[in-house]
């Protein structure tokens, strides 16, 4: 086991805790030393636990959980998009500079739900707590992060692939963690490749969701117009609540017009360190 990666979801944890009383009274505008209490630690270890994982202060960050950062965001993000697929999906800020191929099923093989392919699965530790990766031949099929127990991660992933031969393998994904989560991990040497399942909406909608750079939004109004269904605010929602790739494939990404942050699978707080996360190491890349 990674132990960086053991001491990262822990120190997550703490972070989450911390995210969560911000958000709760960030009208108040906690000092450091009500939101250290908070989590359990000293002002200056709990300063620099925040700083180490999220790249700003928690002055910062407390910024950042408000209404109005989240809107001034995606002020800055809408021509962001807008921008991206003209230079391609290598650069422009994407997690760790990372580059994502992406393989669709076809129609057939879309509906033989899985039938004859073979997916090893690993569960891991990251820096935003335990997740599940599936791999077959192809590439990554899935990755989402453990909400309740493994069981029912596990049952998740077969849900969407119920004819696919199922093997843990540990081992097989384990050297997945680092090109995806680990910053000092040289991702420029070998892309990674996503194995799709998908309608052909769904995947319309997935690969939009591929061109929003790592530290800025996208509205749902902005992915339909993206697709050519600027009136399809509801399906592509469904869509994006139905990514099989988190991370990867950055679902998180996507917030309200109002400039509200809105619901994640995974949950809102997650989501919000997500972006946080992203928005600072943008920053520091500048």
């Amino acid at each position: 086991m990674n132990t960086d990666f053991k001491q990262s979801s822990e120190d997550y944890l703490r972070i989450e805790q911390a995210i969560l009383y911000l958000e709760n009274h960030f009208k108040d505008q906690p000092n450091l030393d009500e939101v250290a209490a908070n989590v359990g630690l000293s002002e200056y270890h709990f300063q620099r636990l925040f700083t180490r994982w999220a790249g700003v202060s928690p002055k910062r960050f407390l910024q950042f959980v408000t209404k109005e950062s989240a809107k001034d965001l995606l002020d800055k993000s809408e021509n962001l998009l807008d921008t991206t697929h003209q230079v391609g999906l290598s650069s422009l800020g994407r997690l760790h500079d990372l580059f994502v191929n992406t393989e669709a099923m076809s129609p057939g093989e879309y509906k033989s739900k899985g039938e004859g392919v073979t997916i090893r699965y690993g569960i891991h530790l990251t820096p935003f707590g335990k997740c599940l990766i599936g791999l077959t031949e192809r590439g990554i099929c899935h990755l989402g992060f453990v909400q309740g127990s493994e069981g029912e991660a596990i049952d998740n992933l077969v849900s969407d692939w119920k004819e696919a031969k199922m093997i843990e393998d540990y081992r097989a994904t384990a050297e997945l963690v680092a090109p995806i989560f680990d910053l000092r991990f040289n991702t420029r040497i070998k892309p990674l490749t996503l194995h799709l399942r998908g309608t052909n909406f769904q995947l319309k909608v997935w690969e939009a969701l591929l061109q929003i750079p790592a530290g800025t939004v996208s509205t749902y109004g902005g992915i339909a117009s993206r697709i050519g269904k600027p009136s399809a605010m509801r399906a592509v929602g469904t869509a994006v609540g139905h990514n099989p790739i988190a991370v990867l494939i950055p679902c998180h990404r996507v917030i309200r017009k109002a400039g509200e942050f809105g619901q994640y699978r995974y949950g809102s707080l997650r989501k919000k360190a997500l972006l946080a996360y992203e928005s600072a190491l943008s920053g520091a890349s500048r």
